[in-house]
């Protein structure tokens, strides 16, 4: 009577762990994967010499009065905004480009690597809908904002809580930056993005993080990081380039991000789309060095193709496949690390198209080798709204794309070999004591996915994925638990919020001169 206590004891035991949602942060994903390597070693010089033509005979435009002092300063031939750069200037910059570097967050045992074969996973940003925990589009709020920050922190495979996943309307937009950052450092403790809406806005953002690390801590130690978007074709503007100096200035990394329409603002062709954004982002990854010789920074790149019959971008495209292939053989060729786009979908809702979309950008971002895979839950509608079942599901396909390409185990190849001549020909493994051991780790098992039988699943309501999605969303959101700042620190935020806010006008703009 005894054994069959404790043998049920231990079963429900099992039970309930399985009921209880793992929250806890997967480690920064070493990815194991062969990298995929379309081009040649003659082809990969064949783009990095087109790309050092463009910058010494086309130019790049820096709308940037600052900038095109430093660049003079610099050594470059400057007329009027048209930057002239030499390629042996531009090596000499790059090369002072940490080839990796550690990411610092608040809680030190979420710390994450990134570069090399070290990757990292970041939710959407910028989306101003949403499709909320009843699958309504609308507008969304501040709640919203912290909502989507709780579902990140919650969600293993996502390494940081990134900014603005959605625009909080009920907060004006010269104050808007703020309150998002607060939201990103109190309802998570993993690392997160700061805005680089102004330059003022990201200079706000880098005392809010003195204020949560220490001035000193973030000379020596990146704690977050900076988005600055290119104009395509060729021009790089005053507000990217002084949200730039503001983070590159303070040492903290920032993604430097051409913004491809393939088609419409880089020539209809993947090898010469790749040429120009390939100059645009060494033009950019240059004046970071610039401002401060060793700060680090990111190769960056929005990637998507145009259709021919709308205009309307599109995802989830052979081509944008092949881009992100050959912008990780540059990125290496550099040996600077490199983010990209992960899980884009077009589609108006959660339907096929959106998965399809989205596995198709996931895999190949994989074997690509990316960095810092931003955009890795609940993008669709071209970026539009970001949905919340979609949101958990990408998060379920990252962590089971983090199982890939961490790689084969053989930690218990002969335990499980020993098992092969105890179950012979004709029986099952299911009943085996190195079954019942290892059935939880052996295989990837997916939560929002259903694999049951017809019958069992009409049993239970004939529930689809996105019904499923919403209703784990909101059983996560009714266990999460605050990892609460330090009560000095959180008073010392509020009070820089609240004197911010007093200094910057409230106005539906944003924040240039405060």
């Amino acid at each position: 009577m005894s054994q069959t206590r404790i043998r049920s004891g231990g079963r429900a035991s099992r039970r309930a762990l399985r009921s209880t949602p793992n929250v806890a942060m997967l480690p920064g994903l070493r990815n194991t994967l062969p990298w995929c390597e379309i081009m040649n070693g003659s082809q990969v010089e064949r783009i990095d010499a087109a790309s050092m033509d463009i910058l010494e005979n086309v130019g790049v435009v820096f709308r940037d009065d600052i900038a095109l002092a430093d660049w003079t300063a610099a050594g470059a031939k400057v007329v009027g905004e048209t930057v002239y750069l030499d390629r042996g200037l531009v090596r000499d910059l790059i090369s002072t480009i940490p080839s990796d570097f550690t990411y610092h967050a608040r809680d030190p045992q979420k710390n994450v690597r990134l570069g090399g074969r070290h990757s990292i996973f970041v939710p959407m940003t910028g989306a101003p809908f949403l499709r909320d925990l009843e699958d309504v589009r609308r507008n969304p709020t501040l709640d919203d904002l912290a909502m989507f920050h709780k579902l990140s922190h919650m969600m293993p495979s996502l390494h940081s809580s990134a900014h603005h996943i959605v625009e909080p309307y009920d907060h004006p937009i010269s104050h808007r930056h703020l309150r998002i950052t607060y939201s990103s450092m109190k309802h998570s403790d993993k690392t997160f993005m700061g805005m680089t809406t102004s330059p003022k806005n990201a200079e706000d953002v880098m005392d809010m993080c003195a204020i949560l690390f220490g001035e000193d801590f973030m000379e020596d130690h990146p704690v977050t990081t900076g988005n600055c978007n290119g104009n395509s074709p060729l021009v790089w503007d005053e507000t990217m380039l002084g949200a730039m100096r503001a983070f590159s200035k303070r040492n903290q990394p920032v993604l430097c991000s051409p913004f491809v329409l393939g088609g419409a603002n880089t020539p209809a062709s993947v090898a010469a789309s790749v040429a120009q954004l390939n100059a645009e982002a060494l033009s950019a990854l240059a004046y970071t060095q610039v401002i401060r010789r060793g700060a680090p920074a990111i190769y960056g790149h929005y990637l998507s193709t145009v259709s021919m019959k709308s205009g309307a971008p599109m995802a989830g495209t052979p081509e944008i496949s092949m881009m992100n292939f050959m912008i990780g053989q540059m990125a290496r060729y550099y040996n600077v690390p490199w983010r990209t786009s992960n899980t884009l979908g077009g589609a108006k809702t959660f339907d096929a198209q959106a998965g399809y979309e989205s596995a198709t950008t996931l895999s190949a971002v994989m074997h690509a080798g990316a960095n810092y895979i931003w955009h890795s839950a609940g993008w669709n509608e071209a970026g539009m709204h970001c949905s919340v079942a979609k949101f958990v599901v990408d998060a379920e396909q990252c962590a089971m794309a983090y199982r890939m390409a961490e790689g084969l185990k053989w930690h218990d190849f002969e335990a499980a070999l020993a098992a092969v001549p105890d179950v012979g020909p004709g029986g099952h493994y299911l009943g085996h004591p190195h079954t019942q051991e290892n059935f939880q780790t052996a295989f990837f098992m997916p939560n929002l996915f259903d694999n049951n039988s017809i019958e069992q699943w009409q049993a239970e309501g004939s529930k689809e994925i996105t019904e499923r999605a919403l209703t784990h969303a909101v059983n996560l959101l009714g266990t999460y638990e605050e990892p609460r700042l330090d009560e000095a620190v959180d008073d010392a935020l509020h009070d820089y919020i609240a004197r911010r806010e007093r200094e910057i006008p409230t106005a539906d703009a944003l924040n240039q001169d405060y």
